[in-house]
Parts: structure tokens; sequence; C-alpha cells
């Protein structure tokens, strides 16, 4: 079965209560079994537009991906980061691929 991914792009306004964020996803997180892959690091932005902060999340399925998105523990967490005043995201949540590789 294939593993799910979120792969977020933010650009983060105010580092402070973005905190409280990144502090109240832990929970959820932990529950739908995400592990960080990518978080924030150096990036070079070479086609098309970026942000400031990439985050990719590995999660163990594609359901498990979209449960974590609606559960109430992400959405209380949510909640911390979408005031514009503190951070805007791009989001998608995708299913990995497990078929073959180019020879």
């Amino acid at each position: 079965m294939p593993k799910g991914y979120w792969i977020a792009r933010v650009d983060v306004h105010d580092a402070e209560a973005y905190k409280a964020y990144v502090t109240a996803n832990a929970a959820a997180f932990a529950k739908y079994g995400a592990r960080f892959l990518v978080r924030g690091g150096r990036f070079d932005s070479v086609e098309g537009l970026s942000r400031a902060r990439n985050i990719v999340l590995e999660f163990p399925s594609y359901d498990a991906a979209i449960a974590c998105w609606n559960s109430p523990e992400y959405k209380e967490a949510l909640a911390h980061r979408t005031d514009p005043s503190v951070s805007v995201a791009d989001l998608i949540i995708i299913e990995g691929y497990d078929g073959p590789q180019p020879g």
C-alpha cells in the first residue's frame, strides 16, 4: 500500500504565533503516524513560485494523511495558523507511488 504525503509551502509572518501551531500539531501527527521528511531547510527554487518554508510529511497511507487533516486534533492546531497575519500556506495531500521505477 502506498504511503501518503503532505507537501506544504508556507510563508510565516508571525514566528511567535506560529509556534502555537507547531506545538499543537504534534498530537495529530503522532496519532496518525506522521514523520517529517522535510522541515524547513535549505532549498533552491529552480522553477515556478516558492514560499519561504517547505515541509514534507510522510504518513503510513493516503487514508491516514486524509484522516489527520480531517481530525479534530489537527483542526485545533490549524486554528493557530490560518490567520493571514500568522502564515499563508499551500498544502496538498498526495498518494505515494510504489510501482516499478525506470530501468
